[in-house]
């Protein structure tokens, strides 16, 4: 069973859940423990070249949106890389997991036809929702998951508010608010979220 103390998110959208990483970010350590290493689109915040190498080891998996530019940068097997699109089915090593589209509505930093994606993972029976960088769109709504990893630093996502409706129409057991303190928005959008969350919901506040 993971547990919330198996949880870490280091900075921006950098997440570790036991040793499955996502979006793996100013990871200066070489730790080399990643079983799988979860990749929702290709900005430098999130595909992070330096902090796959130090988290890698021989037989890490990489899941990556279909980019061959930025797949042929990483020293990862051929037969360790899963390539995905939005709206599919998969599964890496035990873990079976979903695409979801991730993108902007009225931004252009996120523009749908990119098919860049979030990603729920089924582990130890439980449904773990990492959305990518995204507005509140349609697709996410109809996800339901125990825990949820959204972004509320506004300007490239959802912001504060739009981030607490989105929660509160998936409805999740927890969620994690994630995207802010670092390159947008300020440490304290956190402690906004977690105020207007429906009080059904248990709010983890990681980044502080």
């Amino acid at each position: 069973m993971i547990l919330i103390k198996d949880i870490v998110i280091n900075t921006q959208s950098s997440i570790k859940i036991g040793n499955i990483y996502f979006d793996p970010y100013k990871i200066e350590e070489k730790v080399g423990d990643a079983s799988v290493i979860f990749i929702t689109h290709t900005h430098y915040d999130h595909f992070d070249l330096e902090s796959i190498n130090n988290i890698k080891n021989d037989d890490t998996y990489l899941v990556i949106v279909d980019d061959s530019e930025y797949i042929n940068k990483v020293d990862i097997k051929d037969d360790h890389i899963i390539r995905v699109k939005p709206n599919n089915n998969y599964k890496v090593l035990d873990y079976e997991f979903y695409t979801v589209p991730s993108y902007n509505i009225d931004k252009i930093f996120h523009k749908k036809e990119y098919d860049w994606v979030g990603y729920v993972v089924i582990i130890d029976d439980e449904t773990y929702y990492i959305m990518g960088d995204t507005d509140n769109i349609e697709e996410a709504h109809k996800v339901k998951c125990d825990y949820l990893f959204i972004p509320i630093g506004g300007y490239y996502t959802m912001n504060v508010k739009q981030a607490v409706k989105c929660t509160n129409e998936i409805k999740p057991r927890e969620v994690f608010p994630i995207h802010y303190g670092s390159i947008v928005g300020d440490i304290s959008m956190g402690d906004n979220f977690a105020r207007l969350v429906d009080p059904d919901i248990k709010v983890n506040i990681l980044l502080k």
